[in-house]
């Protein structure tokens, strides 16, 4: 259901068989590519996290404004709250309110620091590890493949005469 979106495929037509080695899962993460029956057994025995905080991290960038935010962070690097107002265009609360729960989830960290020749203290955010793991192993691997797909199927559908 989630490929049939973009896939707009005729009876006719049939997926080129690298599509499906592409979105084939990848089994070699696993222990022996065997996938456990019960999820938390993926986790490391001396892991950090616990499963619901990792799936509280995908959640929380589930949620479009938040994407955003750690997209910026992930892709351009720590920014001030006014710097974040400028480029999302959303007001200074609700900003707030979003950039603390991505904290409490753990994907981006708040920075204060002094900056030289100013009084008082600046306040920067900046993405984590598992932010930046979290997005470009998520939703942004997600539609790379979505491009990925979309390229192979225009080129394994152009007649031959216009190559």
């Amino acid at each position: 259901m989630l490929f049939s979106k973009f896939l707009g495929l005729t009876k006719a037509k049939s997926l080129p068989p690298v599509f499906w080695s592409k979105m084939a899962i990848d089994q070699t993460r696993t222990i022996g590519g065997d996938f456990p029956d019960d999820p938390e057994d993926l986790l490391p025995t001396d892991g950090i996290l616990s499963l619901d905080e990792y799936l509280e991290m995908h959640a929380a960038v589930g949620h479009r404004t938040r994407y955003e935010i750690c997209y910026r962070l992930v892709h351009g690097g720590e920014m001030s709250p006014k710097e974040l107002e400028e480029v999302i265009s959303i007001d200074d609360s609700t900003l707030h309110y979003h950039l603390n729960k991505l904290v409490d989830v753990g994907l981006i960290e708040k920075r204060q620091h002094t900056e030289r020749g100013q009084d008082g203290l600046y306040t920067y955010y900046r993405a984590t590890v598992f932010g930046e793991v979290t997005l470009s192993e998520g939703i942004d691997e997600l539609i790379r493949g979505e491009q990925e797909f979309e390229e192979m199927y225009d080129s394994s559908t152009t007649p031959e005469s216009e190559s």
